[in-house]
Protein backbone atom coordinates (compact mmCIF):
# COMPACT_ATOMS: atom_id res chain seq x y z
CA UNK A 1 0.00 0.00 0.00
CA UNK A 2 2.69 2.48 1.09
CA UNK A 3 3.97 1.89 -2.71
CA UNK A 4 0.66 2.47 -4.19
CA UNK A 5 -0.55 5.55 -2.10
CA UNK A 6 2.01 6.63 0.84
CA UNK A 7 -0.49 5.99 3.53
CA UNK A 8 -3.97 5.49 4.59
CA UNK A 9 -4.93 9.27 3.91
CA UNK A 10 -3.32 8.85 0.80
CA UNK A 11 -5.33 6.19 -0.46
CA UNK A 12 -8.77 7.83 0.37
CA UNK A 13 -7.41 10.56 -2.04
CA UNK A 14 -6.87 8.21 -4.60
CA UNK A 15 -10.34 6.48 -4.53
CA UNK A 16 -11.19 8.28 -7.45
CA UNK A 17 -8.84 6.74 -9.24
CA UNK A 18 -10.31 3.02 -8.22
CA UNK A 19 -13.37 4.25 -9.24
CA UNK A 20 -12.63 5.29 -12.91
CA UNK A 21 -10.81 1.54 -13.67
CA UNK A 22 -14.30 0.32 -12.39
CA UNK A 23 -12.53 -1.65 -9.22
CA UNK A 24 -15.02 -3.17 -6.46
CA UNK A 25 -12.52 -4.83 -4.45
CA UNK A 26 -9.36 -3.25 -2.99
CA UNK A 27 -6.86 -6.40 -1.15
CA UNK A 28 -4.24 -4.32 1.17
CA UNK A 29 -0.91 -5.87 1.71
CA UNK A 30 -0.37 -6.51 5.23
CA UNK A 31 -0.26 -2.83 6.91
CA UNK A 32 0.04 -3.83 10.93
CA UNK A 33 2.78 -2.55 13.11
CA UNK A 34 5.94 -5.00 12.41
CA UNK A 35 9.88 -5.22 13.20
CA UNK A 36 12.05 -3.69 10.63
CA UNK A 37 12.43 -6.85 9.37
CA UNK A 38 9.07 -8.55 8.33
CA UNK A 39 9.17 -10.32 5.13
CA UNK A 40 7.18 -7.89 3.45
CA UNK A 41 4.49 -7.14 6.10
CA UNK A 42 4.04 -11.08 6.72
CA UNK A 43 5.79 -10.40 10.44
CA UNK A 44 3.38 -9.36 12.05
CA UNK A 45 3.85 -7.50 15.68
CA UNK A 46 0.41 -6.32 16.08
CA UNK A 47 -2.78 -6.82 14.27
CA UNK A 48 -4.58 -3.94 16.67
CA UNK A 49 -2.02 -1.41 15.41
CA UNK A 50 -1.18 -0.08 11.95
CA UNK A 51 2.29 0.89 11.06
CA UNK A 52 2.64 4.27 11.83
CA UNK A 53 4.41 5.51 8.96
CA UNK A 54 0.93 4.27 7.26
CA UNK A 55 -1.42 5.67 9.30
CA UNK A 56 -3.21 4.71 12.51
CA UNK A 57 -6.03 2.17 13.17
CA UNK A 58 -8.53 4.75 13.04
CA UNK A 59 -7.89 5.69 9.93
CA UNK A 60 -8.11 2.15 7.99
CA UNK A 61 -11.34 2.11 9.94
CA UNK A 62 -12.17 5.43 8.10
CA UNK A 63 -10.72 4.20 5.22
CA UNK A 64 -13.03 0.76 4.90
CA UNK A 65 -16.44 3.18 5.39
CA UNK A 66 -15.10 5.22 2.91
CA UNK A 67 -14.30 2.72 0.45
CA UNK A 68 -17.82 1.20 1.27
CA UNK A 69 -19.60 4.26 0.08
CA UNK A 70 -18.03 3.95 -3.25
CA UNK A 71 -19.07 0.24 -3.32
CA UNK A 72 -15.73 -1.11 -2.82
CA UNK A 73 -14.93 -3.67 -0.49
CA UNK A 74 -11.71 -3.90 1.71
CA UNK A 75 -9.64 -7.00 1.78
CA UNK A 76 -7.15 -7.49 4.29
CA UNK A 77 -4.65 -10.13 5.43
CA UNK A 78 -4.94 -12.61 8.80
CA UNK A 79 -1.21 -13.54 8.95
CA UNK A 80 -2.10 -16.44 11.41
CA UNK A 81 0.19 -19.72 10.96
CA UNK A 82 3.26 -17.32 12.77
CA UNK A 83 3.78 -14.00 14.41
CA UNK A 84 6.74 -11.75 14.37
CA UNK A 85 9.31 -12.68 17.02
CA UNK A 86 8.21 -8.84 18.60
CA UNK A 87 4.48 -9.46 19.05
CA UNK A 88 3.43 -9.05 22.63
CA UNK A 89 3.07 -12.97 22.76
CA UNK A 90 6.32 -13.59 21.58
CA UNK A 91 7.90 -11.18 23.99
CA UNK A 92 6.33 -12.61 26.79
CA UNK A 93 7.10 -16.11 25.93
CA UNK A 94 10.78 -14.91 25.23
CA UNK A 95 10.67 -13.18 28.90
CA UNK A 96 9.90 -16.50 30.31
CA UNK A 97 6.04 -16.84 30.80
CA UNK A 98 5.17 -19.87 30.29
CA UNK A 99 1.32 -19.06 29.49
CA UNK A 100 2.97 -17.77 26.06
CA UNK A 101 5.67 -20.30 25.31
CA UNK A 102 2.63 -22.31 24.77
CA UNK A 103 1.46 -20.21 22.44
CA UNK A 104 4.32 -21.51 20.26
CA UNK A 105 5.86 -24.07 18.98
CA UNK A 106 8.62 -24.94 21.69
CA UNK A 107 11.49 -27.80 22.15
CA UNK A 108 14.48 -27.91 24.93
CA UNK A 109 16.70 -29.55 22.40
CA UNK A 110 17.31 -30.85 18.86
CA UNK A 111 15.45 -34.24 19.56
CA UNK A 112 12.14 -33.49 18.17
CA UNK A 113 12.88 -30.49 16.07
CA UNK A 114 15.51 -33.36 13.75
CA UNK A 115 12.45 -35.92 13.93
CA UNK A 116 10.33 -33.25 12.47
CA UNK A 117 12.96 -31.85 10.19
CA UNK A 118 13.25 -34.85 8.00
CA UNK A 119 9.80 -34.60 6.53
CA UNK A 120 9.58 -30.87 5.92
CA UNK A 121 9.88 -28.60 2.93
CA UNK A 122 12.54 -25.97 3.56
CA UNK A 123 10.46 -22.86 2.38
CA UNK A 124 13.39 -20.39 1.67
CA UNK A 125 16.39 -23.03 1.26
CA UNK A 126 18.89 -20.35 0.48
CA UNK A 127 18.03 -17.39 2.87
CA UNK A 128 16.26 -19.25 5.96
CA UNK A 129 17.31 -22.90 6.16
CA UNK A 130 15.83 -25.13 8.48
CA UNK A 131 12.35 -24.70 10.23
CA UNK A 132 13.73 -24.02 13.64
CA UNK A 133 15.49 -21.19 15.22
CA UNK A 134 17.39 -21.29 18.56
CA UNK A 135 16.71 -18.33 20.79
CA UNK A 136 19.08 -17.87 23.88
CA UNK A 137 17.11 -16.30 25.70
CA UNK A 138 14.76 -19.41 26.45
CA UNK A 139 17.23 -22.10 25.57
CA UNK A 140 14.26 -23.38 23.75
CA UNK A 141 13.78 -24.08 19.78
CA UNK A 142 11.29 -22.53 18.44
CA UNK A 143 9.34 -23.69 15.15
CA UNK A 144 10.01 -21.23 12.36
CA UNK A 145 8.77 -22.25 8.80
CA UNK A 146 9.45 -19.08 7.09
CA UNK A 147 12.28 -17.16 8.36
CA UNK A 148 13.90 -17.07 11.84
CA UNK A 149 11.95 -13.73 12.90
CA UNK A 150 8.57 -15.57 12.60
CA UNK A 151 7.66 -17.66 14.95
CA UNK A 152 4.48 -20.39 14.65
CA UNK A 153 1.89 -20.38 16.33
CA UNK A 154 0.32 -24.52 18.77
CA UNK A 155 -2.88 -24.34 17.33
CA UNK A 156 -2.70 -27.62 19.22
CA UNK A 157 -3.32 -25.05 22.32
CA UNK A 158 -7.43 -24.23 22.21
CA UNK A 159 -6.16 -20.56 23.64
CA UNK A 160 -4.62 -19.95 20.41
CA UNK A 161 -7.42 -20.81 18.55
CA UNK A 162 -9.67 -18.00 20.72
CA UNK A 163 -6.82 -15.47 20.59
CA UNK A 164 -6.54 -15.33 16.67
CA UNK A 165 -10.30 -15.44 16.78
CA UNK A 166 -10.49 -12.59 18.82
CA UNK A 167 -7.80 -10.72 16.83
CA UNK A 168 -10.57 -12.02 13.53
CA UNK A 169 -13.12 -9.87 15.01
CA UNK A 170 -11.05 -7.04 15.64
CA UNK A 171 -10.39 -6.92 11.75
CA UNK A 172 -13.89 -7.56 10.89
CA UNK A 173 -14.79 -4.71 13.28
CA UNK A 174 -12.75 -1.91 11.63
CA UNK A 175 -14.42 -2.47 8.20
CA UNK A 176 -12.74 -5.55 6.35
CA UNK A 177 -15.29 -7.39 5.04
CA UNK A 178 -13.12 -10.26 3.34
CA UNK A 179 -9.88 -12.03 5.12
CA UNK A 180 -7.04 -13.77 3.18
CA UNK A 181 -5.56 -16.48 5.62
CA UNK A 182 -1.85 -16.27 4.52
CA UNK A 183 0.12 -19.59 4.85
CA UNK A 184 -3.17 -21.71 5.41
CA UNK A 185 -1.76 -25.38 5.18
CA UNK A 186 0.58 -24.89 7.51
CA UNK A 187 -1.23 -24.10 10.37
CA UNK A 188 -1.21 -27.35 11.89
CA UNK A 189 1.73 -29.65 12.58
CA UNK A 190 2.29 -33.80 12.98
CA UNK A 191 5.43 -35.69 13.39
CA UNK A 192 6.52 -37.93 10.64
CA UNK A 193 4.25 -35.90 8.03
CA UNK A 194 5.50 -32.22 5.62
CA UNK A 195 3.01 -30.82 8.47
CA UNK A 196 1.50 -29.26 5.45
CA UNK A 197 -2.18 -29.23 4.44
CA UNK A 198 -3.34 -31.98 7.41
CA UNK A 199 -6.81 -32.70 7.96
CA UNK A 200 -6.97 -30.79 11.13
CA UNK A 201 -5.87 -27.32 8.87
CA UNK A 202 -9.76 -27.82 7.84
CA UNK A 203 -11.01 -28.45 11.39
CA UNK A 204 -9.50 -24.88 12.03
CA UNK A 205 -10.34 -22.77 9.40
CA UNK A 206 -14.30 -24.44 9.97
CA UNK A 207 -14.55 -23.45 13.32
CA UNK A 208 -13.30 -20.09 12.84
CA UNK A 209 -16.16 -19.60 10.23
CA UNK A 210 -18.40 -20.63 12.46
CA UNK A 211 -17.72 -18.25 14.94
CA UNK A 212 -17.53 -15.56 12.10
CA UNK A 213 -21.02 -16.67 10.96
CA UNK A 214 -22.39 -15.62 14.43
CA UNK A 215 -20.87 -12.22 14.94
CA UNK A 216 -19.61 -11.04 11.85
CA UNK A 217 -21.71 -12.84 9.15
CA UNK A 218 -20.93 -10.71 6.35
CA UNK A 219 -17.37 -11.78 6.59
CA UNK A 220 -16.02 -13.59 3.82
CA UNK A 221 -12.41 -15.72 3.92
CA UNK A 222 -10.02 -16.26 0.87
CA UNK A 223 -7.75 -18.97 0.85
CA UNK A 224 -4.35 -18.64 -0.09
CA UNK A 225 -3.27 -22.58 -0.59
CA UNK A 226 -0.38 -22.75 -2.34
CA UNK A 227 -0.48 -26.66 -2.04
CA UNK A 228 -1.24 -29.90 -4.70
CA UNK A 229 -2.98 -28.22 -7.63
CA UNK A 230 -5.39 -31.65 -6.66
CA UNK A 231 -5.84 -30.45 -3.07
CA UNK A 232 -6.32 -26.42 -4.02
CA UNK A 233 -10.33 -27.37 -3.97
CA UNK A 234 -10.65 -28.47 -0.62
CA UNK A 235 -10.13 -25.79 0.96
CA UNK A 236 -13.07 -23.72 -0.52
CA UNK A 237 -16.59 -24.08 0.79
CA UNK A 238 -19.54 -22.52 2.21
CA UNK A 239 -18.00 -23.82 5.55
CA UNK A 240 -14.45 -22.66 5.28
CA UNK A 241 -13.06 -20.34 2.74
CA UNK A 242 -15.91 -19.14 0.35
CA UNK A 243 -12.84 -17.58 -2.04
CA UNK A 244 -10.00 -18.48 -3.01
CA UNK A 245 -6.85 -17.56 -4.78
CA UNK A 246 -6.88 -19.17 -8.69
CA UNK A 247 -3.14 -20.45 -8.76
CA UNK A 248 -3.91 -23.17 -11.31
CA UNK A 249 -5.29 -20.39 -13.99
CA UNK A 250 -2.72 -18.34 -13.32
CA UNK A 251 0.03 -20.77 -13.59
CA UNK A 252 -1.52 -22.33 -16.92
CA UNK A 253 -1.70 -18.72 -18.27
CA UNK A 254 1.92 -18.03 -18.20
CA UNK A 255 2.54 -21.82 -19.35
CA UNK A 256 -0.38 -21.16 -22.35
CA UNK A 257 2.09 -18.47 -23.21
CA UNK A 258 5.35 -19.88 -23.45
CA UNK A 259 3.91 -22.80 -24.99
CA UNK A 260 1.84 -21.35 -27.31
CA UNK A 261 -0.48 -24.15 -26.39
CA UNK A 262 -3.87 -24.41 -24.25
CA UNK A 263 -4.80 -28.17 -24.28
CA UNK A 264 -2.80 -28.45 -21.13
CA UNK A 265 -4.96 -25.10 -19.79
CA UNK A 266 -7.99 -26.41 -21.02
CA UNK A 267 -7.91 -29.99 -19.46
CA UNK A 268 -6.41 -28.60 -15.90
CA UNK A 269 -9.30 -26.17 -16.20
CA UNK A 270 -12.07 -28.87 -17.08
CA UNK A 271 -11.06 -30.88 -14.07
CA UNK A 272 -9.61 -28.25 -11.72
CA UNK A 273 -12.03 -25.13 -12.38
CA UNK A 274 -15.34 -26.08 -10.84
CA UNK A 275 -16.76 -25.03 -7.49
CA UNK A 276 -19.64 -25.64 -5.54
CA UNK A 277 -22.35 -22.91 -5.17
CA UNK A 278 -21.94 -20.28 -2.34
CA UNK A 279 -18.00 -19.84 -3.59
CA UNK A 280 -15.83 -18.87 -6.56
CA UNK A 281 -12.12 -18.57 -7.40
CA UNK A 282 -10.50 -15.16 -7.37
CA UNK A 283 -8.59 -14.86 -11.05
CA UNK A 284 -5.39 -13.18 -11.39
CA UNK A 285 -2.12 -12.94 -13.59
CA UNK A 286 0.13 -11.54 -10.95
CA UNK A 287 0.42 -10.79 -7.25
CA UNK A 288 2.85 -9.63 -4.67
CA UNK A 289 4.73 -13.00 -4.79
CA UNK A 290 6.83 -14.97 -7.18
CA UNK A 291 5.40 -17.46 -9.16
CA UNK A 292 5.81 -21.47 -8.72
CA UNK A 293 4.82 -23.45 -11.31
CA UNK A 294 2.11 -25.44 -9.52
CA UNK A 295 1.11 -27.52 -11.67
CA UNK A 296 -0.23 -31.18 -11.22
CA UNK A 297 2.09 -33.70 -12.91
CA UNK A 298 -0.68 -35.84 -13.14
CA UNK A 299 -2.43 -33.60 -15.09
CA UNK A 300 0.32 -32.95 -16.88
CA UNK A 301 1.03 -36.81 -17.73
CA UNK A 302 -2.48 -36.81 -18.72
CA UNK A 303 -1.65 -34.71 -21.76
CA UNK A 304 1.70 -36.02 -22.24
CA UNK A 305 3.70 -33.53 -20.39
CA UNK A 306 6.65 -34.37 -18.08
CA UNK A 307 5.96 -32.32 -15.31
CA UNK A 308 9.34 -32.28 -13.70
CA UNK A 309 10.77 -31.47 -17.52
CA UNK A 310 8.13 -28.80 -18.07
CA UNK A 311 8.97 -26.88 -15.29
CA UNK A 312 12.60 -26.95 -16.19
CA UNK A 313 11.70 -25.63 -19.93
CA UNK A 314 9.09 -22.82 -17.88
CA UNK A 315 12.12 -21.75 -15.60
CA UNK A 316 14.51 -21.15 -19.01
CA UNK A 317 11.87 -19.64 -20.73
CA UNK A 318 10.99 -17.08 -17.93
CA UNK A 319 14.30 -15.97 -16.94
CA UNK A 320 15.21 -15.50 -20.29
CA UNK A 321 17.53 -17.95 -21.11
CA UNK A 322 15.43 -20.38 -23.59
CA UNK A 323 16.40 -19.81 -27.22
CA UNK A 324 13.47 -17.38 -28.58
CA UNK A 325 12.55 -16.39 -25.20
CA UNK A 326 10.47 -13.07 -24.52
CA UNK A 327 10.69 -13.11 -21.00
CA UNK A 328 11.95 -11.04 -18.39
CA UNK A 329 11.75 -12.89 -15.22
CA UNK A 330 14.59 -13.29 -12.49
CA UNK A 331 14.61 -16.64 -10.92
CA UNK A 332 13.56 -16.82 -7.10
CA UNK A 333 14.94 -19.38 -4.36
CA UNK A 334 16.43 -22.09 -6.61
CA UNK A 335 17.29 -24.92 -4.84
CA UNK A 336 20.36 -27.14 -6.85
CA UNK A 337 19.28 -29.79 -4.61
CA UNK A 338 15.74 -30.41 -5.79
CA UNK A 339 15.99 -28.07 -9.42
CA UNK A 340 12.96 -26.18 -7.73
CA UNK A 341 12.89 -22.70 -8.72
CA UNK A 342 10.50 -19.81 -9.13
CA UNK A 343 9.90 -16.69 -11.10
CA UNK A 344 10.22 -12.90 -9.91
CA UNK A 345 9.07 -10.30 -12.35
CA UNK A 346 6.18 -8.26 -13.17
CA UNK A 347 3.58 -8.55 -15.91
CA UNK A 348 4.46 -6.68 -18.78
CA UNK A 349 8.23 -7.92 -18.19
CA UNK A 350 7.40 -11.37 -18.21
CA UNK A 351 5.08 -10.82 -21.02
CA UNK A 352 7.54 -9.69 -23.17
CA UNK A 353 7.34 -5.58 -23.20
CA UNK A 354 10.47 -5.04 -21.15
CA UNK A 355 13.15 -7.05 -23.73
CA UNK A 356 10.67 -5.29 -26.72
CA UNK A 357 11.38 -1.90 -25.66
CA UNK A 358 15.17 -2.61 -24.91
CA UNK A 359 15.47 -3.87 -28.50
CA UNK A 360 12.69 -1.37 -29.76
CA UNK A 361 11.37 -3.52 -32.02
CA UNK A 362 7.63 -2.56 -33.00
CA UNK A 363 6.79 -5.87 -33.57
CA UNK A 364 7.58 -7.32 -30.42
CA UNK A 365 6.31 -4.23 -28.56
CA UNK A 366 2.85 -5.16 -30.43
CA UNK A 367 2.90 -8.54 -29.60
CA UNK A 368 3.88 -7.94 -25.79
CA UNK A 369 0.76 -5.63 -25.69
CA UNK A 370 -1.29 -7.91 -27.31
CA UNK A 371 0.00 -10.78 -24.90
CA UNK A 372 -0.98 -8.57 -21.91
CA UNK A 373 -4.35 -7.71 -22.89
CA UNK A 374 -5.22 -12.12 -24.34
CA UNK A 375 -4.15 -12.89 -20.20
CA UNK A 376 -6.36 -10.46 -19.14
CA UNK A 377 -9.36 -11.22 -21.14
CA UNK A 378 -9.39 -14.70 -19.94
CA UNK A 379 -9.65 -13.60 -15.84
CA UNK A 380 -12.26 -10.76 -16.97
CA UNK A 381 -14.21 -13.16 -19.01
CA UNK A 382 -14.07 -16.61 -16.88
CA UNK A 383 -15.86 -17.32 -13.67
CA UNK A 384 -14.83 -15.91 -10.39
CA UNK A 385 -13.47 -12.31 -9.25
CA UNK A 386 -10.65 -10.96 -11.38
CA UNK A 387 -7.74 -9.28 -9.62
CA UNK A 388 -5.48 -6.46 -11.31
CA UNK A 389 -2.19 -6.10 -9.52
CA UNK A 390 -1.94 -2.10 -9.03
CA UNK A 391 0.58 -1.11 -11.78
CA UNK A 392 -0.45 -3.89 -14.48
CA UNK A 393 -3.23 -1.89 -16.42
CA UNK A 394 -0.11 0.68 -17.01
CA UNK A 395 2.51 -1.99 -18.27
CA UNK A 396 4.67 -1.35 -14.86
CA UNK A 397 8.30 -3.05 -15.75
CA UNK A 398 10.36 -4.89 -13.58
CA UNK A 399 12.22 -2.04 -11.05
CA UNK A 400 16.09 -3.39 -10.83
CA UNK A 401 16.64 -0.82 -7.80
CA UNK A 402 15.74 -2.85 -4.93
CA UNK A 403 18.95 -3.81 -2.32
CA UNK A 404 19.59 -7.06 -0.68
CA UNK A 405 18.81 -10.75 -2.18
CA UNK A 406 15.04 -11.29 -2.13
CA UNK A 407 14.15 -9.97 -6.09
CA UNK A 408 10.70 -10.27 -5.86
CA UNK A 409 11.19 -5.95 -4.73
CA UNK A 410 11.68 -6.34 -8.70
CA UNK A 411 7.43 -6.72 -8.77
CA UNK A 412 6.69 -4.26 -6.13
CA UNK A 413 7.74 -1.25 -7.30
CA UNK A 414 6.54 2.40 -6.75
CA UNK A 415 3.47 3.17 -8.46
CA UNK A 416 4.62 5.17 -11.60
CA UNK A 417 2.13 8.02 -10.70
CA UNK A 418 3.98 9.84 -14.25
CA UNK A 419 3.09 6.91 -16.55
CA UNK A 420 -0.60 7.34 -14.66
CA UNK A 421 -0.78 10.93 -15.97
CA UNK A 422 -0.35 9.63 -19.63
CA UNK A 423 -2.88 6.38 -19.29
CA UNK A 424 -4.97 8.15 -21.96
CA UNK A 425 -2.15 8.55 -23.83
CA UNK A 426 -3.14 5.58 -26.58
CA UNK A 427 -0.11 5.99 -28.35
CA UNK A 428 2.03 4.46 -25.44
CA UNK A 429 1.97 1.11 -24.23
CA UNK A 430 1.01 2.32 -20.53
CA UNK A 431 -1.74 4.01 -22.66
CA UNK A 432 -3.10 1.10 -24.82
CA UNK A 433 -2.76 -1.20 -22.16
CA UNK A 434 -4.65 0.75 -19.83
CA UNK A 435 -7.67 1.88 -22.44
CA UNK A 436 -7.94 -1.75 -23.23
CA UNK A 437 -8.19 -2.90 -20.21
CA UNK A 438 -10.61 -0.78 -18.62
CA UNK A 439 -12.61 -1.38 -21.76
CA UNK A 440 -12.90 -4.97 -20.98
CA UNK A 441 -13.66 -4.34 -17.36
CA UNK A 442 -16.64 -1.98 -18.61
CA UNK A 443 -17.75 -4.34 -20.96
CA UNK A 444 -17.63 -6.72 -17.92
CA UNK A 445 -19.64 -4.64 -15.85
CA UNK A 446 -22.61 -4.48 -18.50
CA UNK A 447 -22.33 -7.94 -19.37
CA UNK A 448 -24.92 -10.25 -17.04
CA UNK A 449 -23.94 -13.36 -18.92
CA UNK A 450 -20.07 -12.78 -17.16
CA UNK A 451 -21.55 -12.63 -13.95
CA UNK A 452 -21.26 -15.97 -11.73
CA UNK A 453 -18.90 -18.70 -12.04
CA UNK A 454 -20.21 -21.05 -14.35
CA UNK A 455 -17.50 -21.98 -16.86
CA UNK A 456 -16.96 -24.25 -19.53
CA UNK A 457 -13.90 -25.11 -21.23
CA UNK A 458 -14.24 -26.62 -24.37
CA UNK A 459 -12.18 -28.10 -27.11
CA UNK A 460 -11.74 -25.76 -29.60
CA UNK A 461 -10.16 -28.06 -32.20
CA UNK A 462 -7.01 -25.93 -32.62
CA UNK A 463 -4.50 -26.44 -29.74
CA UNK A 464 -3.14 -22.71 -30.04
CA UNK A 465 -7.18 -21.59 -29.19
CA UNK A 466 -8.67 -21.44 -25.98
CA UNK A 467 -12.84 -21.96 -25.64
CA UNK A 468 -14.89 -21.79 -23.10
CA UNK A 469 -18.18 -20.60 -22.53
CA UNK A 470 -20.63 -18.86 -19.79
CA UNK A 471 -24.16 -20.24 -19.10
CA UNK A 472 -24.16 -21.34 -22.41
CA UNK A 473 -25.11 -18.05 -23.79
CA UNK A 474 -21.51 -16.26 -24.76
CA UNK A 475 -18.23 -17.68 -26.32
CA UNK A 476 -14.86 -16.81 -25.64
CA UNK A 477 -12.23 -17.60 -27.98
CA UNK A 478 -8.80 -16.61 -27.45
CA UNK A 479 -5.59 -17.45 -29.66
CA UNK A 480 -2.16 -17.63 -27.64
CA UNK A 481 -0.34 -17.96 -30.59
CA UNK A 482 1.74 -14.92 -32.80
CA UNK A 483 0.32 -17.03 -35.70
CA UNK A 484 -2.79 -16.43 -36.89
CA UNK A 485 -5.16 -19.57 -36.19
CA UNK A 486 -8.09 -21.39 -37.68
CA UNK A 487 -11.05 -23.28 -36.37
CA UNK A 488 -13.83 -25.03 -37.44
CA UNK A 489 -16.94 -23.99 -36.13
CA UNK A 490 -18.43 -27.29 -36.76
CA UNK A 491 -16.19 -28.13 -33.70
CA UNK A 492 -17.76 -26.07 -31.72
CA UNK A 493 -21.25 -26.07 -29.64
CA UNK A 494 -23.37 -23.39 -31.43
CA UNK A 495 -26.02 -24.63 -30.96
CA UNK A 496 -26.12 -25.23 -27.59
CA UNK A 497 -24.76 -21.37 -27.40
CA UNK A 498 -27.42 -20.45 -29.44
CA UNK A 499 -24.84 -18.40 -31.15
CA UNK A 500 -26.07 -17.79 -35.19
CA UNK A 501 -25.00 -14.49 -36.22
CA UNK A 502 -22.79 -13.57 -33.40
CA UNK A 503 -21.39 -10.41 -31.83
CA UNK A 504 -17.98 -9.55 -30.24
CA UNK A 505 -18.69 -7.69 -26.93
CA UNK A 506 -14.60 -6.08 -27.66
CA UNK A 507 -14.79 -4.65 -30.72
CA UNK A 508 -18.81 -4.28 -31.33
CA UNK A 509 -18.33 -6.10 -34.49
CA UNK A 510 -20.17 -8.64 -36.45
CA UNK A 511 -18.22 -11.83 -36.38
CA UNK A 512 -19.53 -14.70 -38.78
CA UNK A 513 -19.28 -18.26 -37.53
CA UNK A 514 -20.15 -20.21 -40.75
CA UNK A 515 -17.49 -22.43 -41.98
CA UNK A 516 -14.10 -21.42 -41.05
CA UNK A 517 -13.30 -19.40 -37.85
CA UNK A 518 -9.60 -16.97 -38.03
CA UNK A 519 -8.47 -15.32 -35.28
CA UNK A 520 -5.44 -12.70 -35.57
CA UNK A 521 -2.20 -13.17 -33.60
CA UNK A 522 -2.84 -12.93 -29.89
CA UNK A 523 -6.65 -12.28 -30.85
CA UNK A 524 -9.63 -12.79 -28.27
CA UNK A 525 -12.66 -12.54 -28.51
CA UNK A 526 -16.47 -12.52 -26.24
CA UNK A 527 -19.64 -13.84 -28.75
CA UNK A 528 -22.52 -13.42 -28.10
CA UNK A 529 -25.76 -13.68 -30.30
CA UNK A 530 -26.48 -10.86 -32.46
CA UNK A 531 -29.91 -11.23 -31.78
Amino acid sequence: MDRFAGTLQGLRERIPYLQELGLTYLHLMPLYRTPANSDGGFAVSSFREVNPALGSMADLADLARELRQHGISLVLDLVFNHTSDEHEWALKARAGDKTYQDYYLMFDDRTLPDQYQRTLREIFPEQAPGSFTYIDEMQKWVWTTFFPFQWDLNYSNPAVLRAILGELLFLANQGAEVLRLDAVPFIWKALGTPSENLPQVHWIIQALNAAAQIAAPALLFKSEAIVHPRDVRSYIGPNECQISYNPIMMVSLWEALATRQTRFFAHTMRTQFPLEPGTTWVNYIRSHDDIGWGFADEDAAEVGINGFDHRLFLNMFYTGRFPGSFAKGLPFNHNPNTGDMRISGTMASLAGLEQALAKDNALYEEHAIKRILLIYSIILSAGGIPLIYLGDELATLNDYTFTGDDNRLAHRPCYDWSAWEQRQAVQTPAGRVYTAIRHMIEVRKRTPRLRNGATQFLDSGNGHVLAFSRHDQLLVLANFSEAAQQLDSHHLPLATLRLRDAHDLITARSCPLAGKITLEPYQFVWLVNAG
